[in-house]
């Protein structure tokens, strides 16, 4: 029950704005991961004057051996190096600057050239619980992930080298 696993890869993409920029990202992600998107919007007004429920990105979540294999291809675009002030309690989070830099990832002149972020979310077993819509319980403090134990799975598991 200790043991540490990959709950999810989420990649995210922000456009900023509807429009063109937008369904380049969209059809960027969809070309790459081969799934299906999610558009993802504001949520109230914004000191930038974007108003409630306006799209400004896309998204994709990725789960199980699927999720593993990609993330080793972000982690080589970004050489397998990684900050510690990019890990906190059971996440890490890193940027991949261009999608050209990603394994197998042709050059495509119709989208140009695209960043996303990739969010990395661990979890141990027994961390279902809370998610369940009856009681929502707590994860005790003992069966929490600690930055530290994210560090170290990153190292053992994807061999990733902390600057």
């Amino acid at each position: 029950m200790r043991e540490v696993r990959l709950e999810k890869v989420t990649i995210n993409m922000g456009a900023g704005e509807a429009g063109p920029k937008l369904e380049k990202c969209k059809s960027l992600l969809e070309s790459i991961l081969g799934k299906k998107v999610v558009i993802t919007r504001t949520h109230k007004r914004t000191t930038f004057g974007m108003a409630k429920n306006r799209p400004i990105g896309v998204k994709v979540t990725l789960r199980g051996d699927e999720a593993f294999e990609w993330l080793k291809k972000f982690l080589q675009a970004v050489e397998n190096r990684l900050k510690e002030s990019q890990f906190s309690d059971g996440n890490f989070s890193f940027g991949v600057k261009e999608y050209i830099h990603i394994p197998g990832v042709k050059y495509n002149p119709e989208i140009g050239i695209l960043g996303m972020d990739v969010c990395v979310t661990l979890e141990r077993p027994g961390f279902r619980i809370k998610r369940r819509k009856i009681r929502r319980k707590k994860i005790g403090k003992k069966h929490r992930i600690s930055k530290e134990e994210t560090i170290k799975w990153a190292k053992e598991k994807l061999g990733v080298e902390i600057v």
